[in-house]
């Protein structure tokens, strides 16, 4: 039997005109092909996250007080654990003297700023019209060399076209009502959720995660356990920055002896909860109400104020202590704060940093890298069972046939013996 010489393995060569490393049947190379399999995966996550994000602001009505409630409900947590504790008041008490202590001093605050404001609102406008005046004056005879007819005729222009506008202010108004409304819905919906969460949380977690695959139950559990931890660091932290904040900017301006000092401080601290870029915006108006109501120098005086304030917080504050609490460069958090306020407005802006840093937490504990490995996995969420659907039917015929037959005993016994009832065997 003649056997057949072997032969070398030629190696394969690319043909003219055909890419290296692609083979006759195949023309478009390996790399291509990998750069084609992520390009259409990534528009399609952009494309989901882009369904999600106008999904979220068409019902940002409902999303942003479920949001704030949550932030409310990690920073009270606490309060409503000792209450609990401590006390022999049961659990709905202490959720509701906790919540209605929050209301008062958030009230009281508001309360105590807006007297404040109405008190020194006129010394301040009488100021404002002194500066105008002086600023008329400087027009005519400073280097501008305007006549008193130049600015007359632009201060006619602008009343024209204040006067012109008048349908732009009635739908402005109509805007401004509407914004109201859904602030006092948002505030409602936000205390109702606020209230639940702290009274029933688990609960309501235990319902979410029951939702998901029963083998992913238990990993959600334990990164949403550590997202949980990395929001309330979060929330603690800002408020002692903005307490900073508006502590140091408010003496300031109380030294200075700059009108509405307390309302100030309350509008730095509010401001503050936009991380870096709020209380450099708030500082600037304490700058212009100095320059207003007492000059030029005054304002440089305030303005050094709000710089001071402004290294402490960002070269001692932010780096140890929020960088601490959520683990983000100060460039993520810029970016964060710019992409939400971008996306969001003010709101984006305020709730950007929490979500990311918590999203930051979860990402890295669901691939292997726990940050907060002392909570342990000892804590396992009461999850439902998984049903089968043809022993749940079963379950659910036998309880049917048991409800009958004890519907007919009943009917036996009240009819009597001699009674030609069915026997109920």
């Amino acid at each position: 039997m003649t056997q057949v010489p072997a032969t070398k393995a030629q190696p394969v060569q690319a043909t003219k005109g055909q890419p290296v490393g692609a083979t006759k049947g195949q023309p478009v190379p390996p790399s291509v092909q990998a750069a084609a399999s992520w390009s259409w995966r990534l528009l399609l996550i952009g494309a989901a996250l882009a369904v999600l994000l106008w999904l979220l602001n068409e019902l940002k009505v409902v999303v942003v007080p479920i949001a704030v409630a949550l932030l409310l409900s990690v920073l009270l947590a606490p309060l409503v654990n000792w209450l609990d504790r401590h006390t022999r008041l049961p659990r709905v008490a202490a959720v509701a003297i906790a919540v209605v202590g929050m209301v008062a001093l958030v009230v009281g605050l508001v309360t105590l700023a807006a007297r404040s404001i109405i008190k020194g609102i006129g010394e301040l406008w009488d100021q404002a019209a002194q500066g105008i005046d002086q600023l008329t004056t400087w027009l005519a005879d400073g280097p501008l060399e305007l006549t008193t007819a130049d600015i007359n005729k632009y201060v006619e222009s602008f009343q024209k076209s204040a006067s012109g506008g008048s349908s732009e202010l009635v739908s402005g108004a109509l805007h401004a009502t509407t914004t109201v409304g859904h602030v006092v819905a948002g505030v409602l919906i936000a205390l109702f959720c606020l209230f639940f969460f702290l009274l029933d949380g688990r609960t309501i977690w235990s319902w979410v995660v029951g939702l998901l695959p029963r083998g992913s139950r238990e990993h959600v559990h334990q990164a949403g356990r550590r997202g949980l931890v990395t929001l309330g660091a979060y929330t603690r932290t800002q408020i002692l920055v903005a307490a900073v904040d508006a502590l140091g900017i408010g003496i300031g301006a109380a030294i200075l002896q700059v009108p509405l000092a307390l309302p100030l401080a309350v509008l730095v601290f509010l401001g503050s909860f936009v991380p870096i870029v709020g209380a450099v915006v708030t500082g600037s108006v304490a700058v212009l109400v100095a320059l207003v109501a007492n000059g030029p120098v005054n304002a440089l005086l305030m303005l050094a104020v709000v710089l001071l304030v402004q290294q402490i917080e960002g070269h001692g504050l932010q780096p140890f202590l929020m960088g601490h609490a959520v683990s983000l460069h100060p460039v993520a958090v810029l970016l964060s704060v710019a992409a939400g306020s971008f996306v969001a407005g003010i709101v984006g802006a305020l709730l950007a940093v929490p979500i990311v840093a918590t999203l930051n937490t979860v990402v890295l504990y669901l691939h292997g890298h726990d940050k907060f490995p002392s909570l342990g996995r000892e804590d396992h969420v009461p999850v439902r069972g998984r049903g089968h659907p043809v022993l749940d039917r079963a379950i659910a015929q036998v309880a049917e046939a048991e409800m009958e037959h004890e519907a007919t005993l009943a009917e036996v016994e009240e009819a009597g013996p001699d009674t030609d009832a069915p026997d109920p065997r």
